[in-house]
């Protein structure tokens, strides 16, 4: 079966393009601008893995983070924050809040951050 995946990201043309890759990797994806759009359709769908960005308008990616944490249907879904925050400070506080793993924007290719998407699930 598909994994599915659910993208929280508010920059249209990187979300795009980490589900079109994504799609090619025969993982399903989906995409939600806002952290309150991204929590609707945790309630509302099963999903396999979060991709999740900090600086979201509404709700910032730590409150959807900690809500998504709260939740018996929600918690055991493995996060990875992708962000262009990278402060020692930020990173903590995102894995203390339960997040798999934090990847700084710039430091990734599409390429690689898909890679980290299969290592996450396959573990």
């Amino acid at each position: 079966m598909e994994k599915k995946i659910l993208i929280i990201e508010d920059d249209k043309f990187l979300a795009q393009l980490l589900a079109k890759k994504l799609n090619q990797e025969k993982f399903q994806s989906l995409i939600t601008p806002t952290g309150e759009e991204g929590l609707k359709k945790t309630e509302e769908e099963n999903f396999d893995l979060i991709i999740l960005d900090l600086l979201l308008p509404e709700m910032d990616g730590f409150e959807v983070l900690k809500k998504i944490k709260e939740k018996e249907k929600t918690k055991k879904i493995p996060i990875l924050i992708l962000s262009n925050l990278g402060q020692k400070e930020e990173i903590k506080r995102g894995l203390e809040l339960g997040a798999t793993d934090f990847l700084v924007k710039a430091n990734f290719t599409p390429n690689e951050i898909i890679e980290k998407v299969k290592v996450i699930l396959k573990s």
